[in-house]
């Protein structure tokens, strides 16, 4: 009678007394009654802030960190995720290095002691410390002589130098500072004549005066002195005055053309840079160090202790603000009204079946015994 009949049976019209069960014609009541239960007296926040702080322990949450950020390495290195991944890791680096960066390096480059100790240390031991070496200054001087100062450049720049203006200037002032011997020669023959005709020379015989400061090049031996003296220069044969301020013209510069220029500057390289194939290269990289593997344990480690403190200061609230939201009443409810009668027979049985048929056992026995009382007390009274 507690299960059996599973639906209610009529006749005439008329549903028949314990029809059905008392279980299924009070299922609805029943589950209400189980949910109360549970969570009137099992699954108390508190039960449930226990629950949460075994489940999420330490070892727990670690672990559990650690496998999703397996999942997500190996996430990457798969060709249609790297893919993917690129792209949003190269906005991220074309955002950073092409709109954030320039604006951080111009409101920095404001401040007096930006990047003071860093320009420092490369003059005091990049700059100070650079000499060029024996082939380099070979080198060097070759390309001077060759590009820079070559025989025609020479003859052109004389040109350009002799002009009216300044053979008078220079025959004048020979004339006036001269004294003794060199007097008299400046005043009855002068430099105006020799200056006006090595002029016309260098116009007119073009290919014969290059050839001559070839010659007188090669005679003065101009490579090995212009060797010699890229070899010997160096910061370091300055004065300590100068170098200090040089150091400090040169740490003022760098920083008024990054606050000037070095937004555009790194705009324009980022314009320039294939950011998606850095990105794939780079995730390419950090999938397969070493280092990012055997890190993995230790940031899983660092996240559960994080995950952990922030738990004991607002797990209390936390469950407070879960509990309506996941409606476990509700749930369990709506489980048991929708559990059949059959079912929920055989969940009770199974769980109390040994009692109920001590029940009904003992309700035998305790009949047959009363029948029997009476039976007796029936013939006695007759």
């Amino acid at each position: 009678m507690l299960f059996r009949p599973y639906r209610a049976i009529y006749v005439a019209g008329r549903r028949l007394p314990f029809t059905p069960g008392l279980i299924p014609h009070n299922q609805e009541r029943l589950a209400q009654r189980i949910s109360d239960t549970i969570m009137g007296s099992l699954l108390t926040p508190e039960e449930l802030q226990k629950l949460t702080r075994r489940l999420l322990q330490t070892e727990r949450v670690q672990a559990a960190i650690l496998w999703l950020l397996q999942l997500a390495i190996a996430q990457v290195q798969s060709e249609d995720k790297s893919q993917k991944s690129a792209k949003i890791v190269a906005g991220i680096l074309r955002d950073l290095l092409g709109e954030s960066l320039p604006r951080l390096l111009k409101v920095l480059a404001r401040r007096e002691d930006f990047l003071e100790v860093q320009i420092n240390q490369i003059f005091d031991q990049v700059l100070l410390e650079f000499q060029l070496s024996e082939e380099q200054s070979i080198r060097l001087a070759d390309w001077l002589l060759q590009v820079v100062i070559p025989p025609d450049v020479l003859r052109q720049t004389i040109v350009d130098f002799l002009t009216d203006r300044t053979i008078q200037i220079v025959d004048e002032s020979f004339r006036e500072k001269s004294s003794g011997t060199y007097w008299v020669v400046a005043n009855l023959f002068g430099l105006r004549n020799t200056l006006t005709r090595l002029r016309t020379y260098c116009l007119d015989e073009k290919e014969a005066t290059n050839r001559r400061l070839q010659e007188l090049t090669q005679d003065l031996q101009m490579r090995d002195r212009i060797k010699k003296l890229l070899q010997n220069l160096s910061l370091q044969n300055l004065p300590i005055g100068t170098v200090r301020q040089l150091r400090k013209t040169t740490r003022e510069s760098v920083r008024h053309y990054l606050q000037n220029s070095g937004s555009d500057l790194l705009q324009g390289l980022t314009e320039s840079v294939d950011w998606e194939n850095i990105a794939l290269l780079l995730l390419n990289r950090l999938s397969a160090s070493p280092v990012v593997s055997t890190s993995l344990e230790v940031v899983s480690q660092e996240l559960a202790l994080i995950l952990e403190r922030y738990l004991e200061k607002d797990l209390e609230a936390i469950v407070t603000q879960v509990i309506p939201i996941l409606s476990i009443d509700q749930v369990i409810v709506d489980r048991v009204k929708s559990t059949s009668p059959a079912d929920l027979e055989a969940a009770i049985e199974g769980i109390v079946k040994n009692e109920l048929q001590a029940i009904v056992t003992l309700g035998g026995i305790l009949g047959f015994i009363v029948g029997l009382c009476q039976t007796a007390f029936f013939l006695f009274n007759q």
